[in-house]
C-alpha cells in the first residue's frame, strides 16, 4: 500500500521523464586525489533539471572537495530517492514533503529526515490553454482533467475546486498520459494538467503557447508545503553530523551561486547534462533564481508551521494511515548559518 501511495504523489511531484534507474552521473570532474575524500551518494528524484542545478554547481567549482567530499550524483530506482537513502545506499537525496507522509510515522515510518528545502515555495498548480475558463478552480467543472489518481492529488484538487465554489464532481477526471504538457494543451487531448510551473510552465512560455494557471498555495495557504528538499538517512545524520554540515555548506554555496549567475549555473547543469533543451534551461533557472531563498535569509530553511500545517491538514482529511506528529520528518540542525 504505501509503494503504491508513494510512487502515485511522487509522480505528481515532478513533470520530466524518470531516467534508466540506478544511472549515474559525474555532474563535473573527477578529481585526482579523489580517493582521500569522504565517499558521499546523492540520489535524485527523477532526471537532471533546474531544481538540481546547485548541487551540479557545487560539484563542478570544488565546493564539495573543499569540505573534504568526493559527490557521486546518481539517478533513483524505481521506488524512488526515499527507499534508496533509507536503506543507507545513499546519504541524501531529494524527495517532497507530500510523497515523505506515508513514511514519516507508524508501521512504514522510514529512517529519513528532510534537511533542506530546496525551493522555499510550492511552485505547483493547475496550467490549461488561455480563455478557457480555467484560470480558476471552479472553471475545471465539464473539463477534462489528467489525474495520477493519488489520494493526496485528488484531496487537494476537491479542496481548491471547492473552495472555489465549485462542484468537484462535475471534473472530468481521466488517466494521465501526459509526457508533453505542451503537446498534450495543444492537442486538446486534455484541458488541465497538475504541473510544477518552474519547469514544465516554463516551457509552454518557451513554446508561446497562451496559457492560464492558478498556484494551489494562493487558493488554499495550507498547500504551501515543501517541495523539493533534501533528504537525508537518519543514521548517517546521528553517525557523522560534521559531515551531514559539510555537504550543505558546500550545497549551499552552490545554490548560492545559481541565484546569483543564473546563466553560469544553467551552463553548468547543461554540461553534465547535454540532453536538456538549453533554451529551457536558460528560462528555468532564471525562473527559480528568485525561489530557492525567496523570503528566507537562511538557505534551505524549512519553517515549522508551514510544515506542520500540511501535515495537520492531511492527518485532519485521513490521508495519512498513521497520525503524523508535530515537527516530523524535518530539522533545520544541520543547514549552515
Amino acid at each position: 500500500m504505501k509503494k503504491k501511495i508513494l510512487a502515485a504523489v511522487l509522480t505528481a511531484c515532478m513533470l520530466t521523464s524518470v531516467a534508466a534507474c540506478g544511472s549515474s552521473s559525474d555532474g563535473g570532474k573527477k578529481d585526482s586525489g579523489s580517493e582521500d575524500l569522504e565517499k558521499i551518494t546523492f540520489v535524485l528524484d527523477w532526471t537532471p533539471n533546474t531544481n538540481h542545478t546547485g548541487l551540479y554547481v557545487a560539484k563542478e567549482k570544488g565546493y564539495f572537495e573543499k569540505e573534504g567530499l568526493d559527490v557521486e550524483i546518481v539517478q533513483p530506482p524505481e521506488d524512488g530517492a526515499d527507499a534508496l537513502v533509507a536503506s543507507g545506499k545513499a546519504q541524501f537525496g531529494v524527495s517532497f514533503q507530500d510523497s515523505m507522509a506515508p513514511g514519516v510515522a507508524g508501521d512504514n515510518a522510514l529512517p529519513n529526515t528532510a534537511v533542506a528545502a530546496l525551493i522555499q515555495h510550492n511552485t505547483s498548480g493547475i496550467i490549461s490553454r488561455k480563455g478557457e475558463g480555467m484560470e480558476r478552480p471552479k472553471g475545471l467543472e465539464g473539463k477534462k482533467y489528467a489525474t495520477w489518481d493519488a489520494p493526496i492529488e485528488k484531496a487537494m484538487m476537491q479542496n481548491v475546486v471547492e473552495k472555489d465554489g465549485g462542484d468537484f464532481s462535475k471534473v472530468e477526471l481521466i488517466p494521465s498520459t501526459v509526457t508533453d504538457e505542451v503537446s498534450a494543451l495543444k492537442s486538446k487531448s486534455v484541458d488541465a494538467i497538475w504541473i510544477f510551473y518552474a519547469w514544465a510552465g516554463v516551457a509552454t512560455e518557451v513554446a508561446d503557447l497562451e496559457t492560464d494557471y492558478f498556484a494551489f498555495k494562493d487558493i488554499n495557504p495550507v498547500f504551501d508545503y515543501y517541495t523539493p528538499v533534501v533528504i537525508a538517512n537518519n543514521d548517517f545524520l546521528e553517525e557523522k553530523p560534521d559531515t551531514a554540515k559539510a555537504f550543505l555548506q558546500a550545497l549551499k554555496q552552490g545554490y548560492e551561486d545559481a541565484i546569483a549567475d543564473p546563466d553560469e549555473a544553467a551552463s553548468i547543469l547543461l554540461e553534465a547534462s547535454p540532453e536538456l533543451d538549453e533554451e529551457l534551461v536558460k528560462a528555468s533557472q532564471e525562473y527559480l533564481k528568485d525561489q530557492y531563498k525567496a523570503d528566507v535569509k537562511q538557505w534551505g530553511y524549512i519553517d515549522p508551521a508551514r510544515w506542520n500545517a500540511f501535515y495537520g491538514w492531511l492527518n485532519e482529511n485521513g490521508l495519512s494511515e498513521a497520525e503524523l506528529p508535530e515537527n516530523a520528518g524535518f530539522s533545520n540542525d544541520y543547514l549552515p548559518e
